[in-house]
Parts: C-alpha cells; structure tokens; sequence
C-alpha cells in the first residue's frame, strides 16, 4: 500500500529536494574543477596540499549526483531500501563536505606561506621556463596588477644589469617597457603580488566553504524528509 496523506506531500518534497541535490552536485563538481585550475594553471600554485580541498569536493559532486538519481527512484517508487541507503549515503557525504570545509578552513590560514613559496619558484623559473609558463606568469601580473612577490625588486636576477623587470610588470604593456624601469613608480607596478593574490584565494575559498556548508544543510533536511518518508512507508507494510 502506497503512502497516504501527509506523507504523500513528504515524498513529493523529498523529490523536489533529490532535484536539488542533483543540482548541487553539478554544481559541485563546476566549483570543484574551477577551485582545481586557478590554483594549478592560473595562479601556477604547486602546493600538492592545494589539491586537496578541490579533489574532494569534486569527488563529492559526482556521488552526490549519482545519489540524487538514486534518492529520486526511491522517493517516486516509495521503496523502503532505496530511501534508506539514500539516507545513509547521504549522511556519510554530509560528514564529507564537514570535513573538506575544515580541511578548505585550515588551508586558508596556511596559504600565506603556499603563495609565497609558489611565486618565488615562478620567478626563479621564469627565464628558463616554456613561452606557455611565461604567459601565465605574465597573464597574472597583469591581471592583478602587481610585479614580483612582494616587490618588483623581486625580479633583480631577470637581468644582467638587476633592473630591469618583465613587460607585463608595466603599468602600460608595450614591447621592452620593462627595460631600466624597476623601481620606476610611474611605469612599472610597486606592489608585490603576493598580498593580491592571498585575499583573492582567501576570498574565493571563503565562497567554496560556504557553498558547502549550504549544501549539508539542505542534504541535512532531506535526510530527515527521507526518514520521515522511510517511517511511513514501513506503517504502510505494517498495516497490509
């Protein structure tokens, strides 16, 4: 015997709630692989803990994904076993993205030292590096507005002569602008990129970690829908 009543209303809820989840997880998995390129190709960060954090919530996404599927036959066919492992799946990705918002928490305090020792590494590898590397050195100081790591005296070693920088320090990008023009405020960027580039990364995993903690909340309600589903189904085989 189907589910009457009231909880009729809580299946289509735990529906609609499936339907989101879908939702989150491709949203997930969007956040996950975007987090995952700005730190590896466009902010060139080499840190392997860096990984961490985008992995796992990519991971996440494609299971949460996969389990709304899952949650959705469950809710439509009310089938007790199907809503049950939907509940418990989904309490174990709750605990999941818990832990990779703490894990995202603890990496923010720490990316101070990951940024610096990641720029640093990026100037030491400049002149020797493939025209793709350069680019994207050069694609960051522009884009950000900045010039070495704290510096542009950061760039001493970029030629014989100690003062000279990339062109893509320059205030007005134009071929050799960067020639003799190192501590020039007027032609060349001051700033360092490392405090730019710190807020940026802090901003943007601030956004992933809330974004996480929104989502377990709304998996949290439809764990308790789908027990409330689950209780009702098994009054139903009790009264058959």
């Amino acid at each position: 015997m189907g589910v009457e009543g009231g909880m009729k209303c809580v299946k289509f809820l735990l529906f609609f709630f499936n339907f989101i989840f879908w939702v989150c997880g491709l949203a997930l998995i969007v956040i996950g692989i975007l987090a995952q390129v700005a730190l590896h190709n466009t902010l060139l960060i080499e840190d392997a803990a860096a990984s961490g954090g985008p992995i796992v919530v990519i991971i996440v996404g494609v299971v949460v994904f996969f389990i709304a599927f899952f949650g959705c036959c469950g809710a439509w066919k009310e089938n007790y076993c199907m809503v049950t492992t939907f509940a418990v799946l989904v309490s174990l990705i709750i605990l999941v993205e818990i832990a990779a918002a703490i894990a995202g928490y603890v990496f923010r305090n720490k990316l101070s030292v990951v940024v610096q020792d990641s720029l640093t590494e990026m100037i030491s590898k400049y002149n020797t590096s493939s025209p793709e590397f350069r680019d994207s050195v050069d694609r960051l100081q522009q884009g950000l507005r900045c010039c070495g790591v704290n510096s542009s005296s950061d760039w001493r070693g970029y030629s014989p002569q100690g003062n000279s920088v990339p062109d893509s320090c320059c205030v007005t990008e134009a071929a050799r602008c960067g020639v003799g023009t190192m501590t020039d405020k007027t032609k060349v960027y001051q700033q360092g990129c490392h405090d730019v580039l710190e807020e940026l990364l802090k901003k943007n995993l601030l956004w992933v970690i809330v974004a996480a903690i929104v989502i377990a909340v709304l998996q949290l309600l439809g764990v308790v829908f789908a027990c409330v589903l689950m209780r009702g189904i098994r009054s139903g085989y009790e009264v058959m």
